[in-house]
């Protein structure tokens, strides 16, 4: 009797029991057995690619297995991790931890491993050990333009340059993969199974050229190690479109090493001095506002005192009757701060910031600068003499040749431009906003002081950035770095050259910008790597030469004789 009430009871309990679950809680308990059977496994989108203008790969994303285990059902962790870490190339101790976790079903062993390492595991046949195909980005030209497009991580995120700065088109969106699996990792041949496919990121497309990149970092990487420099910058656009066409950055670790690419894109990240070139900015303001023409001429000396400074040429001379073109072509210290001192504070720093040398330029590159460029309210006594000639103020690479570029279109400012479009899965292409644009000074203006920055190139300072057959359009720049240490500057210098050509048509700007060479003179350094690039340009964009245009006569009245007003004698 007693056995009997004993089972009543029990089977009554069970009863119960069974009504609580299958009748109350049926749904509560449905949803808890589901997700121990029910697996979501996140499937990576498949990164887009970055392209050149001509649509060649500079960074594209491939297929790799990656290596995970489930701990839960791994029944020897210590023999697993043993077989697997001479394969792997992981620390036994690190696998043994991972496959002995109790507090999850799924650890990374290894991520986006070769196929041969994936074969290799799969032979092992362990318990718990799966895969998961997974993206990796891959670039086939090795460190080409590298500070440019920049660093993706490991879950394929863009951690810097391009890569970080268009992530969301790049990434696309992740898909999904919902499996129902036995307690033994296993997948239950009828059970549920959901797939939400991922839709791969769109394709991003570069105004850089391939070709003319390779051929910028190679001589950029040559004239660093033949003038013993600690590094270099080298941008060349089409100043028409402001489409940046190659974008170099070099520099040397450790002495007696070739260059390499650093881990920023210094010609938008680091600024410096622009010494002479900046003269072009001080002098074209002057000539809009009908305060000289090319041909004004003032006594010239070779010092000046500016407020408790004094100013010199960089070579000492006599009193010179030189024109405004003779100042630009000689590149005189002097001369140009006469100028600006006509043109005045307000002016000058009208000019410079119109010429697009105080602003970022619009590109929004990760980390940017926006140069430095003080109020005319905080310029000190000696900044009308400083900051025309470009020493006080700092700039970038890319900003500087937006400058050059202003006068090569016509008195035209042009926004520079690195991405041209995107395409989209379906290969839709989306055009990129057209660039900003901006009246600076006038067509006329332009064309006087294109002309003297030819002749800067054919009699001046520039004479060694001269191309056969072609008329050059240019400036030498020759600046003394801030001291790191001390109030003032230091001994080292920057050398650049900036220029245009053809001169009468503008196909190809550059910039070409040297980091304590050896000599310093941006002529002597800078110069000759532009008349490589530019000889290379030339040919690489099939640029046609103009006849040169006929010699003018020489004046009937005294004095010496001139050509585009820049005297050939020496009164």
């Amino acid at each position: 009797m007693a056995l009997l009430v004993i089972i009543s009871l029990a089977f009554i309990a069970v009863v119960v029991r069974l009504t609580v679950v299958q009748g109350f809680s049926a749904k509560r308990y449905e949803v808890f057995g589901l997700s121990q059977r029910m697996e979501k496994i996140k499937l990576p989108a498949e990164r887009g690619a970055i392209l050149d203008r001509n649509m060649a790969e500079l960074a594209v994303s491939t297929r790799r297995q990656t290596v995970w285990a489930d701990p839960s059902v791994v029944a020897d962790p210590i023999a697993a991790a043993r077989a697997l870490a001479p394969v792997l190339k992981v620390d036994e101790d690190v696998l043994r931890d991972k496959l002995d976790a109790d507090d999850t079903a799924f650890v990374y062993l290894a991520r986006k491993v070769d196929d041969a390492v994936a074969e290799a595991v799969k032979r092992l046949n362990l318990t718990g050990i799966q895969f998961l195909e997974e993206p990796k980005r891959i670039v086939p030209s090795g460190s080409l333009a590298g500070p440019v497009l920049g660093q993706v991580g490991t879950d394929d995120e863009g951690l810097s340059g391009l890569e970080l700065q268009f992530q969301k088109a790049l990434a696309g969106r992740a898909g999904e993969l919902v499996v129902e699996r036995d307690p033994g990792g296993n997948d239950i041949a009828a059970g549920l199974r959901e797939l939400k496919p991922p839709a791969r990121g769109d394709n991003l497309v570069l105004t850089l050229d391939r070709v003319l990149q390779y051929e910028t970092e190679r001589t950029l990487s040559d004239s660093i190690v033949a003038a013993n420099a600690k590094g270099g910058m080298a941008v060349i656009m089409d100043p028409t479109t402001g489409e940046i066409l190659a974008l170099a950055n070099l520099v040397v670790e450790k002495p007696g090493t070739r260059p390499v690419p650093p881990a920023d894109n210094m010609a938008l990240t680091r600024v410096f001095e622009p010494g002479s070139t900046n003269k072009v900015a001080t002098i074209a303001g002057a000539l809009e506002e009908g305060i000289v023409v090319p041909s004004t001429r003032m006594n010239v000396t070779d010092n000046l005192v500016v407020a408790d400074t004094t100013f010199r040429d960089s070579e000492p001379h006599p009193l010179m009757w030189w024109t405004t073109a003779d100042i630009l072509a000689h590149s005189s210290n002097v001369g140009t701060i006469q100028i600006a001192q006509r043109l005045g504070k307000p002016g000058i720093d009208r000019y410079l910031r119109s010429f697009g040398l105080a602003d970022a330029t619009g590109l929004r590159f990760p980390g940017e600068s926006s140069g430095i460029m003080h109020d005319p309210d905080e310029w000190s006594g000696t900044s009308i003499g400083s900051i025309p000639i470009g020493q006080g103020v700092a700039v970038t690479a890319v900003q500087m040749l937006g400058a050059y570029n202003t006068i090569a279109n016509g008195g035209t400012y042009v926004a520079p431009s690195l991405v041209k479009a995107t395409v989209d899965a379906a290969g839709k292409v989306h055009p990129a906003k057209a660039p900003e644009t901006r009246r600076v000074v006038s067509e006329g203006t332009a064309a006087e002081v294109s002309r003297m920055l030819t002749a800067a190139v054919d009699v001046g300072t520039g004479t060694a950035a001269r191309i056969e057959g072609y008329t050059v359009a240019g400036k030498t720049g020759t600046a003394r770095k801030p001291s790191e240490t001390k109030a003032g500057y230091s001994d080292n210098y920057m050398a650049s050259f900036v220029g245009f050509l053809p001169a009468e048509a503008p196909r190809l700007s550059a910039i070409v910008v040297l980091d304590e060479p050896t000599p310093y003179y941006g002529g002597v350094v800078a110069a000759p790597v532009f008349a490589a690039l530019g000889s290379f340009g030339i040919r690489h964009l099939s640029i046609p030469a103009k006849p040169a245009a006929p010699a003018a006569a020489a004046p009937t009245l005294g004095g010496p004789a001139t050509t585009l007003g820049i005297s050939t004698t020496r009164p």
